[in-house]
């Protein structure tokens, strides 16, 4: 089937943020932090020397692939779309890249996303790979540095100016140079992903604010180089992709029937697993969403975040169980 025509039947598919920010899960030093748990070391400013020493203790002996993809099955999900690389730069596969990976950085010594596609076509569920293709706070040159913000989740005690880009470990943006990561980090990856994991319904890029028309352009040409059929979305930059993802958890009320639209959507308040996030949203509610996203012709992307040990907690397991009925 035309991918696209899939896509805009598919309306509803799992978005599985994973990586080191799990051991934390939203505690740092003492403290607890507000806003999503995927963030923890910008939040904190943690230095990579500290950081990556979590990729020691990262040892997901209870992780499934097939659990994952059986829960999003009984949910009537049709797609997965899981975070090979996330902001703080660690893969969730065997990068020949980076050694900072799953494989050669961490215990476990699995390539998840090897063991995921795997599941995927066992058990007729279309695989779709999140990638962070701007923001890399693991490199010097990671790209960011342009987009200040003030973080609205912060306490009055931390309400300052936040950078998306680690500037913490790399304080000189003046000199910073996107094209250096974009060359030998992202690309090399980015192709690594497509080459190595059988056929991909679509890669989801995110945040982008250093990338160029010209390098969002060469991305978008390298996926349709190895696989043809498979769909960007909009988060690639810069006016390109083949669909639109709407921002964080945004319902829109406007039908859109003719677009490629897409709702990444959280089932609690985070993305990241945050061991004291329990403010979940119950199975009445999901199915209530998506009736009205997909009555206005967008999919729904809901997100669960796996804890360090590679468990869906249980609450969102049984909410996504019950919205399937």
């Amino acid at each position: 089937m035309d991918n696209k025509k899939w896509f805009k039947e598919a309306q509803f598919g799992m978005m599985i943020h994973w990586g080191l920010y799990t051991l934390p899960a939203g505690e740092w030093k003492g403290k607890r932090m507000t806003g999503i748990g995927e963030w923890i070391q910008q939040y904190y400013r943690i230095p990579n020397a500290e950081y990556h020493e979590l990729a020691k203790a990262f040892n997901p002996v209870l992780f499934n692939a097939e659990d994952w993809v059986k829960l999003a099955k009984s949910a009537g999900m049709r797609y997965m779309v899981v975070t090979a690389k996330h902001h703080e730069g660690f893969a969730l596969y065997r990068s020949q890249v980076s050694r900072f990976n799953i494989y050669d950085g961490t215990p476990f010594r699995r390539d998840v996303i090897a063991e995921i596609a795997e599941a995927c076509y066992k058990h007729g569920l279309k695989l779709g790979l999140y990638y962070s293709q701007d923001l890399d706070w693991s490199e010097p040159n990671g790209g960011g540095w342009q987009m200040g913000k003030t973080w609205s989740g912060c306490g009055p005690e931390e309400r300052e100016l936040r950078y998306w880009v680690n500037n913490w470990d790399f304080p000189d943006d003046e000199h910073k140079d996107y094209a250096q990561c974009f060359r030998d980090k992202i690309k090399p990856q980015v192709k690594e992903l497509l080459t190595n994991y059988g056929d991909l319904c679509l890669i989801w890029f995110d945040t982008p604010s250093s990338i160029s028309t010209e390098q969002s352009m060469e991305l978008y040409h390298m996926v349709k180089q190895y696989q043809p059929d498979c769909l960007v979305n909009s988060r690639i930059g810069n006016g390109v992709g083949d669909y639109r993802s709407m921002g964080d958890n945004e319902i829109p009320d406007a039908y859109m029937a003719e677009e490629l639209v897409e709702t990444p959507a959280t089932l609690n308040d985070t993305w990241g697993y945050k061991s004291f996030d329990n403010n979940w949203k119950d199975a009445a509610r999901v199915r209530a969403i998506k009736k009205h996203l997909n009555d206005r012709g967008v999919n729904y992307l809901l997100n669960v975040g796996p804890d360090s040990l590679g468990r869906i907690p249980a609450p969102a397991a049984a909410i996504l169980k019950n919205a399937g009925k």
